[in-house]
């Protein structure tokens, strides 16, 4: 687990992040709340709110911080102006800092993906990130950074992962561009890609495909950690990373096409 007592690089700031229930998203929650941060976590409406309860008063305690929950549907239009609202309702001041991390995992073969399929993982995915980017802009704090959470699979191709993939490589370009407009104030866009993390989504693979994954990934033929991502996620945050932008970084411990 990260150590809570991270130097305070963000204290003052206000940071958003979706789909910080579990895995990553709850990791960067975590981190960038160590780092002073006051967090807003995000979590879909058809997850249990006790997790994110924990996580609140887990900040609260071990980092010192403040934290909010907001429970919606990401799909829904208007989810991110109440994600925002709320934010700035809670914390009294503007958004330094947004991480669009909620996504969907597909694992369907080329000839079963239906439009319905294909709308639900790009509406989360892709619309979402978008739709919460134009509803911080207005409130974001100059220079402000946004953290895409990418992953691996948008520049390699696996077997019947096809629309994850390419939902994700669309938040990719959606990233580079958002940096070239974004950047005259100093802002920054950048994406983290993971490779394979321990994480409740990969208690769900077939075990032969992690043993797999494991081999090929040079860093002590194991899975990252959720942690490890939220390190660098932290870095681009940072006022450190203030030449960084546009840039799609592998957190994969080189892991590569098995």
């Amino acid at each position: 687990m990260p150590s809570t007592q991270q130097p305070r690089t963000l204290e003052g700031t206000v940071a958003i992040v979706t789909g910080a229930s579990r895995g990553i998203g709850k990791a960067i929650a975590f981190d960038l709340a160590s780092r002073g941060a006051k967090v807003t976590i995000t979590f879909s409406s058809d997850r249990s709110k006790e997790p994110v309860d924990e996580l609140i008063s887990r900040i609260k305690a071990e980092a010192n911080s403040s934290a909010i929950g907001v429970q919606c549907n990401l799909q829904a239009t208007e989810a991110p102006k109440k994600i925002v609202d709320a934010t700035v309702a809670a914390f009294g001041h503007d958004i330094d800092i947004l991480v669009n991390n909620a996504a969907i995992i597909s694992d369907k073969p080329v000839q079963d993906i239906t439009p319905e399929h294909f709308d639900e993982v790009f509406h989360l995915n892709v619309r979402a990130p978008l739709l919460m980017v134009q509803a911080v802009l207005p409130h974001l704090r100059r220079p402000g950074r946004i953290i895409n959470i990418s992953s691996v699979g948008a520049r390699d191709g696996y077997a019947n992962t096809g629309t994850y993939s390419a939902s994700k490589a669309a938040l990719e370009g959606f990233t580079r561009n958002w940096a070239a407009e974004l950047g005259k104030d100093g802002s920054t866009c950048n994406a983290v890609n993971p490779g394979p993390v321990q994480s409740e989504m990969l208690g769900q693979v077939d075990p032969k495909t992690v043993a797999a994954q494991k081999q090929v990934t040079p860093i002590e033929n194991r899975v990252g950690t959720a942690e490890e991502v939220a390190e660098i996620v932290a870095f681009l945050a940072e006022p450190r990373s203030s030449w960084v932008t546009g840039q799609c970084i592998s957190a994969s411990g080189g892991f590569h096409k098995y």
